[in-house]
């Protein structure tokens, strides 16, 4: 069987190129000898030929299929050449949604084991609300589902697949976050797929919704919304807020108490906006909802002597007393009651989050009659826990100090955000592999912005933990996993035991110099990177003797290949900070697909959001300087519908819109595939995200031409964006319109006036996106820097950066990668799994260095992996001398490129006993799914 395994035979010439290559079988027995991502192996029941190709030629067509080919064939007849064209179409079996199943479990009436646990997602980055665990024998509930929820749960081995129930306080991108990649993990595992309930108040239906717009219906036929709300027309009043029972069943008792904002008249327009039935409708969002837990009572012990007492044979009439029925006595003329025999009952315990988010919200949760029956002086219910998920801001107020007051002695978890938490990091895996890349290389793997508080104040953290209100009350500030024992009932009370132990930033470093000694002078050696401009015999020398580099004999290149563009460059020009560098869902040491380009003094960008990109972002740069940098963004770039690519956009469009309330400032524009603006289209019903939407497909190098065709901005007399963006006014998306998804060209002409104005802002020149074989409506995109003098006054070229997204190899991505001076590309795959590449359309490793190869990319950055690899993938080093393995929080400025490669065979020595393929089940489903 005929082979041609070099990239730049791909394609043939202009007469005969196929930019979407050509339709192959995932299980075509030709895959089986597949050795290359470009290997093109002519299989066909005609033995008709392939034609040669050539990279080099420059073809302007499509990816529309060559109108010279012959009629079509079947799927075992076509010619084998490395996409799966279904899945490109949306069409692939695998992408059809599943008959998603709850679970049905028996329950047991006498749990042996209950808790609620404190799940801390964003403790340490303050940017969403930490979740709690319900826990029963055979059920599981959660409260809240803020990003980072899955990846969490990962790491501290909570199962998915045991969630029955979901439960919002509110609806909005800080509690429900994490909620559309939960949904599609549980959707995809097994054969049938799972579903979960999830309830919330009325304004969860805006949610499911927008989810709609990429999730399948499946999983979400089992949303449950209760309650009045925004679309329900005036605001009903405070009294009207009775206790909604949710769930009631023999293990527990789970109600809903709705909570809204009670704003005075001259502060009503901050919380309520018009309605144009109702002047008074509340925003969404606004509702708050407060949860009460009850577990039943335990009857008391059974007395077998007083039953023989009055006369009561053993047998059945035992088993009717126990059950709470009266019975008559076998030898007396006497009714025994349940009463006469039984111990005392235990009252069972009672748990309430209390999710109070702003002083307007305090108002009415003081008036509610509905928590008169729980407080101390009633002698109705007594409450044992109380989670308090309200933001500190309130929480310390003396009116909820007083409020809190009337439960008695209660204990008080306060779980509202707290800077001391940034100290103790949530994710110790992805913190412990980060710790120990800044020893190797600092200069690309950088401390985290609030690295100073971890190392000088950590073990102060527990002891740290008394405060004003706990003077006051029985209160206990939040620890991640700290637990409330409900039963058994003589543990009730705070369980500390599996809260994390913390390891020192100190600690982490001794332990890897115990493990690799070496790695020492191995950090040395790359500190001299940066120390000497060239290549000495020293450094030659050691080069030589050091057994982890001999193998790499690309290192000390002969000759100046630096690209013109990085004449003079400074560390103020660019940096490239990899937030997330995994496939298809969070993992322990991985995030989703998200990349930050920080462009200093003239702002930033994000291309990709995926979940968790916020926490990211606070990782790196520290609270406030998360908050600079989504305050700084000029735009967002999203690649594909795909959900590990976007949803984390909503909370960065909504902090951004929060950080400048009140200040001048125009919309955020979004650029990316129209699916994604009927997701923002419906999501905008529950909050606002003021922001600007532009269809990548306007963004192509054929519609960029044809603006600047028909531009006419060059004229003294118009003035850019007049009719849509006006400078410092309160900006209106054209997306918050209820209209459909055609905009007539004068919209899009203004918004690309306004692409246009953002660039020259940043100092680039030029936005292209182009399109790739992934699924429908995939693109990459290239950015291109502007040119610059010198001091003599020579023009030196701007840098260019080219992105991938998800995709195979193909011609397209080839061309916009010419002389790109980085290259970030896809490798999802390892070299040895083109199989599993070309049914899921994305790429291996050696296939994403081929591409940049053919296109004389100066640098390449590899990320994207599968989960199967958990901290490195695995890569062949033969192909590697200009390309670097991406890793989370990974910072490479435009200055430090040349050195980029020389690290690689460092980080093979610092993983090399980690450099293995995790086979696990989870790993192996999240690999299968790879989106």
């Amino acid at each position: 069987m005929p082979q041609i395994t070099s990239l730049r035979l791909l394609l043939s010439s202009a007469n005969h190129y196929s930019p979407l290559l050509s339709p192959l079988k995932p299980n075509s027995p030709s895959l089986r000898t597949t050795t290359s991502l470009f290997t093109v192996i002519s299989y066909s029941k005609r033995r008709r030929s392939v034609p040669p190709f050539n990279l080099r030629t420059r073809n302007k067509s499509t990816f529309r299929e060559t109108k010279e080919r012959e009629k079509p064939v079947s799927m075992e007849e076509s010619e084998s050449v490395g996409f799966n064209k279904r899945r490109a179409e949306g069409r692939d079996k695998s992408d059809k949604p599943k008959t998603l199943q709850l679970k049905v479990r028996k329950l047991n009436p006498i749990n042996t084991i209950c808790y609620v646990q404190i799940l801390g997602t964003g403790m340490d980055t303050q940017d969403t609300s930490p979740s709690v665990l319900l826990f029963f024998d055979k059920q599981r509930f959660i409260f809240n589902a803020g990003e980072g929820l899955q990846r969490f749960c990962t790491e501290h081995k909570i199962k998915l697949s045991k969630i029955d129930h979901i439960f919002l306080s509110r609806v909005c991108s800080e509690t429900a976050g994490g909620l559309p990649g939960l949904l599609l993990t549980l959707a995809g595992m097994g054969e049938e797929g799972m579903s979960v309930n999830v309830w919330g108040p009325s304004d969860l239906k805006y949610l499911v919704d927008a989810m709609k717009s990429f999730i399948p219906n499946a999983a979400m036929v089992h949303s449950h919304s209760f309650g009045t709300g925004p679309s329900d027309g005036l605001v009903p009043s405070p009294e009207s807020f009775d206790p909604i029972v949710i769930v009631d069943d023999e293990v527990v008792k789970l109600s809903a108490i709705l909570l809204q904002p009670n704003c005075s008249e001259e502060r009503r327009n901050q919380y309520l906006r018009p309605h144009k039935e109702h002047s008074e409708a509340l925003k969404p969002g606004d509702i708050s909802v407060i949860y009460v837990c009850e577990l039943p009572e335990i009857k008391g012990k059974f007395d077998p002597a007083k039953a023989a007492a009055l006369g009561l044979r053993p047998g059945p009439k035992y088993r009717e007393l126990q059950l709470g029925n009266s019975v008559r006595s076998d030898h007396q003329n006497i009714m025994v009651h349940p009463s006469d025999v039984m111990g005392p009952s235990l009252p069972g315990p009672v748990v309430i989050l209390v999710d109070c988010p702003t002083e307007f919200h305090l108002q009415q949760l003081i008036s509610l009659q509905s928590f008169h029956r729980y407080y101390a002086n009633s002698l109705e219910k007594t409450v044992n826990c109380m989670i308090h998920l309200t933001p500190a801001s309130v929480a310390s107020t003396s009116d909820y100090h007083n409020w809190m007051g009337k439960f008695g002695e209660v204990q008080h978890i306060m779980a509202g955000h707290e800077m001391k938490n940034v100290e103790v990091p949530i994710l110790k895996a992805s913190a412990r592999i980060a710790a120990r890349l800044n020893y190797l290389c600092p200069q690309f793997f950088p401390a985290p912005g609030f690295g100073s508080l971890r190392h000088n104040h950590v073990k102060d953290h527990r002891a740290s933990n008394e405060d004003p209100v706990s003077k006051l009350f029985k209160n206990h500030s939040a620890e991640n996993l700290l637990k409330f024992n409900l039963r058994p009932y003589s543990q009730l009370g705070l369980d500390k035991s599996c809260i994390p132990s913390t390891t020192p930033h100190s600690g982490i470093i001794n332990d890897l110099l115990s493990e690799i000694p070496e790695i020492v002078d191995a950090a040395k050696e790359v500190s001299n990177f940066w120390n000497r401009p060239t290549h000495s015999e020293e450094e030659q020398s050691l080069t030589k003797n050091n057994k982890w580099m001999i193998e790499e004999p690309w290192l000390n290149p002969n000759g100046n290949d630096l690209p013109s563009c990085l004449e003079n460059v400074t560390r103020e020009d660019m940096e490239i900070v990899l937030l997330g560098t995994g496939s298809s869902q969070p993992s322990k040491y991985r995030n989703v697909s998200s990349i930050f380009i920080n462009i200093f003094a003239k702002g930033s960008l994000l291309l990709d959001c995926g979940e968790g990109t916020l926490a990211q972002l606070k990782r790196r740069f520290g609270i406030e300087g998360a908050d600079k940098a989504v305050k700084g963004l000029k735009f967002v770039w999203i690649s594909h519908i795909h959900a590990d690519h976007h949803t984390g956009l909503a909370r960065i469009l909504a902090l951004r819109r929060d950080l400048l309330k009140g200040i001048p400032h125009d919309p955020l524009l979004v650029i990316g595939p129209r699916q994604l603006k009927r997701y923002l289209d419906a999501y905008q019903r529950l909050e606002e995200l003021d922001m600007l939407f532009l269809d990548c497909r306007h963004t192509t190098q054929s519609s960029l031409d044809a603006f600047e065709n028909n531009d006419e901005s060059k004229s003294p007399d118009n003035n850019v964006g007049k009719n849509l963006i006006s400078k410092g006014s309160k900006m209106q998306s054209y997306l918050s319109r209820p209209s459909s998804l055609s905009v007539d060209s004068e919209v899009i002409n203004n918004i690309l006036k306004k692409l246009k104005e953002v660039l020259n802002e940043a100092c680039l020149e030029a936005l292209i996106s182009f399109p790739v074989v992934h699924c429908p409506q995939a693109y990459g995109v290239v950015l291109k820097a502007a040119e610059r003098f010198n001091s003599m006054g020579k023009v030196i070229p701007g840098w260019k950066l080219v992105y991938s997204g998800d995709t195979r190899p193909c011609l397209e991505l080839v061309e916009a990668s010419r002389g790109a001076t980085v290259l970030i590309h896809e490798a999802t795959f390892e070299d040895g799994m083109a199989e599993e590449a070309i049914a899921r359309n994305h790429s291996t490793t050696k296939e994403a260095i081929e591409v940049g190869e053919s296109a004389d990319a100066y640098r390449i950055i590899l990320t994207h992996f599968s989960q199967r690899y958990p901290k490195i993938p695995v890569f062949d080093e033969t192909h590697m001398h200009n390309t670097s393995i991406g890793f989370d929080m990974m910072s490479v400025n435009l200055a430090d490129l040349p050195v980029l490669p020389k690290v690689l065979p460092y980080l093979k020595l610092l993983f090399r006993n980690e450099m293995i393929v995790d086979e696990s089940d989870d790993v192996r489903f999240s690999a299968s799914q790879a989106i």
